[in-house]
């Protein structure tokens, strides 16, 4: 499953006029019976709240007040969220003459328009209090708090990931917990601004749209509305138009294949990152200990201290522990021994808890060739969210090549890597090209797409972009790769051996200098040419062909671009003696 809980507002969601009908209630139960979780997050405060829904044990907890405070209906326990009202606070309020005035465990309420009042007494104290709407209610809590801080903090408590959660809401004050949501819902009597950002809107207003929504889960988990999401996606890298290519976060399977050496492990890497920059959790089982230096991730094994399954099934259950399992301290011989133990109580912890998100399995023609054989529990029918890793892809298991939706191949012909795929599952290979691809370049092939492989170039892993930052902001490109001011006469040859050269250069150089290149298009060739940068040489080329900025506007966008990407240092003595040699004129410092 996919979608293992519901995190649902209370007033103007579940409830009408503060009720919840019986239609309601059935809902919630039989999603409970399930096997999924639910989770009530709403402004009441809590004894507001109990007061008035009698069925609050259906929730295994309670985000109230807010955001402020949770709330776990088997053990009656509170557990607040942030500092209690200042009474400070309250008084300064009161003395305003706001007589409908509530105080909870870690909220002040009230309604509209006595936000006024509210806000003067925060500037009066000089408090760091926000105010929050709620059609109509004010409501008044300490910093960072909403309904977002408090939903994570329970999903911890439940170790869930958001990612595996359906939200679903009405009003202003929800915004913060949807967007947090892997899938969002807006009820049909929602205001406008939540409908408009929701990633789906019921038929049905309050009740009667949370069962609806509710019934849409217990049928196909959502898989059908979820093929619709656009905001869960990572990039990929390139295509040779500039044009981004994107891949889902969940539900597909990757076979990443080719020659030794050819990039395999830095373009996994790279991905990897990305995913865990959105949240989601993955699970690395590593033979050869090729990603012991991942960023971010708890490295499970070594040559001296061998894993084991428990210990990396005890680190994978947190949600926010991203593993790999080094395997190399383990004998060649035993590693699919190994492998076979872990993949099933993975598969087992996934039904229960839908993470982790990924598992990559490496060398997969060495722990999974095509001599091994599956149980239906190891490698279910429907197996989602693996990557596999091999140098040869007619060498792995057939049961795991069957799940395969995209192929990337990279190396030496990789128009042969798809063809050997092809051959192993006993379809017929697409056409795609042979030509050769260059580093952190891939053939990449949607396999039920009907579309030919398309080459891509994938965006470097973290390190190597921050290794790409230092070379082109602060090294040394050499005279063949650097930018040089020529002018419309050729009588310069003021050289930029990097980007902080290249700027403290165009502050310098004359108009006509300056716009000379600009109007050739110089600026961005090089940005995409020799830096190596499509993204900054994309966002350049607009500024270039804009006639209507000034040199100093142009100037200026231009600098901001390469800024927003680029940690540049201060001006280094040898963009002076670039100056000085260039001009024959000493450098003015002042």
């Amino acid at each position: 499953m996919r979608y293992l809980a519901l995190a649902t507002d209370y007033d103007g969601t579940l409830a009408k006029d503060g009720a919840v009908d019986d239609a309601t209630i059935a809902a919630l139960e039989r999603f409970r019976d399930s096997g999924r979780r639910l989770i009530l997050v709403t402004g009441r405060e809590l004894e507001e709240l109990l007061d008035v829904f009698p069925h609050v044990d259906l929730f295994e907890r309670v985000v109230a007040e807010n955001g402020a405070l949770i709330y776990r209906p088997e053990g009656r326990e509170q557990k607040l969220l942030g500092e209690p009202p200042p009474e400070a606070l309250v008084e300064a309020i009161r003395r305003r003459g706001v007589e409908n005035l509530s105080i909870g465990h870690g909220i002040i309420a009230t309604v509209e328009p006595h936000e006024i009042d509210v806000l003067e007494a925060i500037r009066e104290l000089g408090l760091e209090w926000q105010v929050i709407f709620n059609k109509g209610s004010v409501m008044v809590l300490p910093p960072g708090v909403n309904k977002a801080t408090g939903l994570c903090a329970a999903l911890a408590e439940m170790d869930l990931s958001p990612h595996n959660v359906v939200g679903v809401g009405d009003a202003e004050n929800d915004h913060a917990f949807l967007d947090l949501c892997e899938y969002s819902v807006a009820v049909a009597n929602a205001l406008p601004s939540l409908k408009d950002r929701a990633d789906h809107v019921t038929q049905g207003a309050r009740g009667a749209g949370v069962t609806e929504l509710i019934n849409e889960v217990l049928t196909d988990d959502l898989e059908e509305r979820s093929r619709c999401m656009k905001r869960h996606r990572v990039i990929l890298g390139h295509r040779d138009d500039g044009s981004d290519q994107a891949i889902e976060c969940y539900g597909i399977n990757i076979l990443v294949a080719g020659t030794s050496g050819s990039g395999k492990s830095t373009i996994t890497t790279g991905l990897l990152e990305r995913l865990a920059e959105q949240g989601y959790q993955f699970a690395v089982v590593d033979p050869e200990g090729d990603y012991s230096t991942l960023e971010g991730a708890v490295v499970l094994g070594d040559p001296s201290q061998p894993p084991t399954i428990d210990g990396a099934l005890d680190l994978i259950r947190k949600p926010v522990a991203n593993t790999v399992v080094n395997l190399v301290g383990i004998p060649i011989e035993h590693r699919p021994e190994f492998s076979d133990g872990l993949i099933p109580r993975l598969q087992e912890l996934r039904a229960r808890t839908g993470r982790p998100h990924w598992v990559v399995i490496d060398e997969t023609h060495h722990l999974m060739p095509t001599t091994w054989h599956p149980a239906n529990l190891t490698i279910p029918h429907q197996l989602k969210g693996m990557i596999l890793i091999t140098v040869h892809p007619e060498s792995v298991s057939h049961a795991l090549l069957d799940a395969v939706d995209l192929v990337l191949a990279v190396g030496e012909s990789p128009d042969q890597t798809i063809a050997h795929f092809c051959e192993a599952v006993g379809e017929p290979a697409p056409e795609a090209s042979s030509a050769k691809l260059e580093a952190l370049e891939v053939l990449a092939w949607w396999r039920r797409s009907g579309k030919s492989p398309a080459r891509i170039r994938c965006l470097p892993q973290r390190s190597e972009r921050r290794r790409h930052s230092r070379k082109y902001a602060e090294g040394n490109l050499g005279p063949d790769r650097s930018f040089h001011f020529r002018g419309p006469e050729g009588k310069l040859n003021l050289r930029a051996s990097n980007l902080h050269l290249f700027l403290q250069m165009a502050d310098g150089i004359d108009d006509v200098t300056w716009m000379h290149h600009l109007g050739r298009g110089d600026y961005s060739e090089w940005f995409r040419t020799f830096i190596k940068d499509p993204d900054l040489a994309g966002e350049v080329e607009p500024i270039e062909r804009d006639d209507k900025l000034s040199p100093r506007e142009s100037r200026g966008a231009i600098r901001e671009a390469v800024e927003r990407r680029y940690t540049l240092p201060g001006e280094p003595a040898e963009y002076v003696k670039a100056v000085e040699t260039a001009s024959n004129q000493p450098v003015d410092h002042g």
